[in-house]
């Protein structure tokens, strides 16, 4: 199954989506990092994405891997701390794996999602269970794999998909946190929902909320 029958410009849309839901949340999700972590999480992402949309019309691609790729490059330079090299190495593999595709199939973005995935937990050496953006992403994914398997649409595929991340955005409240500043809080981090697994659930709203 196609992802759509014009690949690039939903692709366009959903980045640009993913980017103003970064933007529009800065203070929520330093909110979200100051309780464990060093508060700067949202002002960080909020920096590599604004500076993704003021330089979209120079940002030369031909198909969703391209955008994606340069997307990577852009927030590689903005995006400080340890969440820089991890969300641009996330955009960086999906758009290596999807390659110069004009229109890829919902299985292939579902793998270029896992190649983000695994592309995270080199960089960031976390997996599932630490405490991360990883613990909302990848029951994401696995839901949006299995509602595509199961024939849903694109839309409903990705709002079942944004659901699963945000009931695993708050079950990581519970969790002690094994990476990053929170995880130098020990068990105090365990009264606090994970700052990056909420980051991924909301931009999966906001990608639901606005397909079309």
């Amino acid at each position: 199954m196609s992802v759509s029958d014009a690949a690039l410009p939903r692709a366009e849309h959903a980045v640009r989506v993913i980017a103003q839901a970064a933007v529009d949340n800065e203070k929520y999700f330093c909110d979200l990092d100051a309780v464990a972590g060093d508060g700067d999480a949202g002002y960080s992402l909020a920096r590599g994405f604004e500076l993704l949309l003021e330089d979209w019309d120079s940002l030369e691609y031909s198909d969703p891997g391209g955008l994606l790729k340069r997307t990577a490059i852009v927030l590689s330079k903005r995006i400080g701390g340890s969440s820089g090299p991890i969300w641009s190495t996330a955009f960086l593999r999906a758009g290596n794996t999807l390659g110069s595709n004009p229109e890829p199939s919902g299985a292939e973005v579902v793998a270029a999602l896992r190649a983000s995935i695994e592309g995270i937990k080199q960089r960031g050496g976390a997996n599932l269970g630490d405490k991360t953006l990883l613990d909302a992403l990848v029951p994401a994914v696995d839901e949006l794999e299995s509602a595509l398997a199961a024939g849903d649409d694109v839309k409903a595929a990705l709002t079942r998909a944004a659901t699963k991340a945000r009931e695993a955005a708050e079950a990581t409240k519970g969790m002690i946190a094994k990476k990053g500043r929170a995880a130098y809080t020990g068990d105090r981090s365990i009264d606090s929902v994970d700052a990056g697994a909420m980051v991924v659930a909301t931009m999966f709203d906001a990608v639901a909320a606005n397909w079309r």
